[in-house]
Formats: structure tokens, C-alpha cells, sequence
């Protein structure tokens, strides 16, 4: 009786359009008054879901984006790359995806990432030939990458769920977003020489080059700061994230110069705004799980999964299906929340690794961030260039097949996503 009214006013609410966060906490609220649960254990569970050290990178992480969008550390990226292989057959759709690869290694936000990159290269090439809807898609598409590569802020909920090390994980997504951020440039290729798109009428020559490198170098080095100091040990990741609100502060103010002390207060606003949805799901989500693992649903879902599986790669798949399913109208926080504490028995019953398995749960919820009816991406761009979410879609399908592919692999090689964090003495399986 619990199981079917916590999940009937999910679902109801869902349905009337209540925002996910507010519909799981609620659910959960209903569940545990209506059956005596302990309505006292609300405040307790409201403390204990955000009082998580690894969970205070997040706004950190979010700061330090906010900083260095406003100091338009973005535009600086994305001129070096135009006069890098700007010239070249789909030259700008290219660059919009290498923009959005380091783009995302800064914010770990897709939207953030389509939004920032979007506002600097859509116009261009929309200008140049190229389809605003394909224009739009590639860089919708490209920003998934933005929760696979470090600072991803899904890798932090996802380790904060399941007690895994944030630091291994952030040097797991490295190889895979690489390999998924080189599978969205071939596909970017080959339907702009299919359709004859191409990028600036010349390439940059090698001082404008040198100049424009000069010039994003800062930027550029951010993402290797930051790792470099969790790949060596010197920080965790929550230290990581205080160091790269201080150094996008002392580029954008002593380097760059574009902003002053006074833009404070509207960038902290900024990233309190952002840090407050994301952390507003992860209070309500985890009252949800709670009440689900109180009254039962957990363990019984996870022993109908390790049933119906005989072995762990047709586990993987049927979740990677599910996953897929689900991004679909679903955001990853409220995905990993509802998903991981019914996983994380099922990983040990059959002797998955973690991490490996972090990887693959996250490069799937990416997926789900370009396909309709609830891709955020797919709706950041089509408001960026005034289209319809469907067109857009539309238009993604070449990249979202390119992805379940890196999905596949990823799920079948565990060596790409464990090489890297074993090798830095990170993780030891």
C-alpha cells in the first residue's frame, strides 16, 4: 500500500506538471505522514542531504563558472579554435564542439555550457551556411559532455550517493569524455562535408594564432590546475573547487581585467541561484529515497533486477536502456537520486566496480540531457536561435547515435574508465 501511494503522487504530480524536485519531496512527505514513518525524521533528512562535504564543491564549482563566463574567458577559447580549423569543411561546427569540451571542464553545467557557447558561435554559424537547428543540436550535444568531464557535478552527486572517491571519479571521465568529445566532432565532420558546411573564409596565420592562444592560455590552463591538483593529491575536490573560484577571480580581474569587485554581488546571486536548484532536488530527492528505503521499495526493486539479469553485462544494458529512457524526462540529479541507492546492492551482488560503473551511469544520464520531451540542452539552444525543441531534436539524432555507441563501449571496456584513476594511485579496485 506505501509502494503504490508514494509512487501514485509522484506520478499524478509529474503529470500536472509539478517541478521533479518538488514532486519527490512531496511524494515522500504524503508517504511518511499518511503511514506514521516518523514525520520528525524530515528535519534530520533536510541537514543530512546537503550537510556532505564532497557536495559543498558544488557551488564552488558553480561560482567559479559564473566568474569566468562573466569575464568572457569563453569568447577567448572559441577565437583560438576559429583561427585554429576555422577554415576547415565544418570547421565552426567543430570548433563549437572543441569550445564546449573545455567550456564544460570549467562549469560542469550542460546548460551552462550551451548557453556560454551558444550566445558566442550560433550567430557565426548561422552566418556562415550552417542550419541554426544542426548549429543549434551541436552545441546542445557537445555540452553533455559538460557532467562526464571533470568538474562534472553529477560525478559529485553520484559519489556522495554511493561513498565512492569524487577525485577517482573526476579522473575516470577523463578518457571517456575525450572519446565521446572526439565521436561529436566526427559526426559534426562528416554531416557539414555531407552538406557542404565550412567555417571562415581563411585560417588565422601563425601570429594570429599564436596571439589568440596567448590570450586563452588562462583559460585553457584552468581545467589543469584544477586536476592536476586532485590528480596529484595536493587538494579533494572540494578544496578544487575553492581554488578555482580563486584563481577565475584573479584572471578575470588581474589578468583579463573584464570585471570589478563590484560585479560581486550580482555573480554570487548568480551562482546562489543555480547552487539553490540544484541543492532544493537533492534535499527533496533524498527525502524520497529515504521514504522509499524505509517502506521496502529499494530492496525489492533490486532483487527483481539481480532476477531477471543473468550476468552483469545484460544488467548493464537493461539499466543503460533504462537510463536512456528516463533522461528523456528526468534531470540527472533526480535520475541518480531515484536510480543509485537501488543499484548500489545490485553493483555488489555482481561484482561491478564502482567507478567503472559510475562512468557509464553518468555518460548515460549525459545522453539524456539532448533528447526530447525534457532535454535541457535541446531547450537552452532552441531558445538561443527561437526554434522548436523538435527540430532541434531532430537534428541530434546522428549525435545521440554516436553516443549510445561510446555508451556500448564503455559498458563493455572497463579498462577506459579505470586506467587513469589506478595509474594516479587515485583508486585501487
Amino acid at each position: 500500500m506505501e509502494i503504490l501511494l508514494i509512487s501514485s503522487v509522484f506520478l499524478v504530480l509529474m503529470v500536472l506538471g509539478v517541478p521533479i524536485g518538488t514532486a519527490l519531496g512531496v511524494a515522500g512527505v504524503v508517504t511518511i505522514y499518511q503511514f506514521d514513518l516518523g514525520i520528525e525524521m524530515l528535519g534530520v533528512n533536510f541537514s543530512s542531504g546537503i550537510a556532505s562535504f564532497p557536495l559543498l564543491a558544488i557551488p564552488f564549482f558553480v561560482l567559479a563558472g559564473v566568474i569566468l563566463d562573466r569575464a568572457g574567458l569563453a569568447a577567448t577559447i572559441a577565437r583560438f579554435f576559429e583561427l585554429l580549423v576555422g577554415k576547415s569543411t565544418g570547421g565552426l561546427a567543430m570548433v563549437a564542439v572543441m569550445t564546449c569540451i573545455f567550456w564544460g571542464s570549467l562549469s560542469g553545467s550542460g546548460p551552462a555550457t550551451t548557453a556560454a557557447v551558444g550566445m558566442i558561435l550560433l550567430a557565426p554559424m548561422i552566418k556562415h551556411g550552417y542550419d541554426k537547428s544542426f548549429a543549434g543540436a551541436t552545441i546542445a550535444n557537445a555540452s553533455d559532455l559538460s557532467i562526464i568531464l571533470p568538474p562534472s557535478i553529477a560525478f559529485i552527486i553520484y559519489g556522495n550517493i554511493t561513498s565512492v572517491s569524487v577525485s577517482a571519479l573526476f579522473v575516470a571521465g577523463i578518457i571517456p569524455g575525450l572519446i565521446t568529445g572526439a565521436g561529436t566532432v566526427l559526426v559534426a565532420y562528416l554531416v557539414s562535408r555531407r552538406r557542404g558546411y565550412r567555417g571562415l573564409a581563411q585560417r588565422g596565420s601563425g601570429a594570429e594564432i599564436w596571439q589568440a592562444f596567448r590570450k586563452s592560455v588562462w583559460a585553457l590552463l584552468a581545467p589543469v590546475v584544477i586536476l592536476g591538483g586532485i590528480y596529484s593529491g595536493i587538494f579533494t575536490p572540494t578544496e578544487a573547487a575553492v581554488v578555482a573560484v580563486f584563481y577565475s577571480l584573479f584572471v578575470a580581474v588581474f589578468i583579463y581585467r573584464s570585471i570589478h569587485w563590484r560585479d560581486m554581488i550580482d555573480m554570487l546571486v548568480d551562482a546562489a541561484v543555480t547552487s539553490s536548484v540544484i541543492m532544493f532536488i537533492v534535499v527533496f530527492a533524498g527525502i524520497f529515497t529515504w521514504t522509499a528505503s524505509v517502506i521496502g521499495v529499494i530492496d525489492r526493486a533490486a532483487e527483481l533486477i539481480v532476477s531477471i539479469a543473468p550476468n552483469a553485462i545484460v544488467m548493464i544494458i537493461l539499466i543503460d536502456l533504462l537510463l536512456l529512457a528516463l533522461g528523456m524526462v528526468l534531470d540527472a540529479i533526480s535520475i541518480s537520486y531515484l536510480l543509485m541507492p537501488i543499484l548500489i546492492p545490485v553493483l555488489k551482488a555482481f561484482g561491478i566496480d564502482p567507478v567503472w560503473y559510475g562512468v557509464i551511469f553518468i555518460s548515460a544520464l549525459a545522453v539524456g540531457q539532448a533528447t526530447p520531451p525534457v532535454g535541457v540542452n535541446l531547450f537552452t539552444a532552441a531558445n538561443l536561435i527561437n526554434s522548436d525543441v523538435d527540430s532541434v531534436a531532430r537534428e541530434a539524432i546522428p549525435y545521440v547515435l554516436m553516443d549510445v555507441v561510446v555508451l556500448i563501449i564503455l559498458s563493455l571496456l572497463p579498462i577506459l574508465s579505470l586506467y587513469l584513476p589506478i595509474k594516479a594511485g587515485l583508486y585501487s579496485p
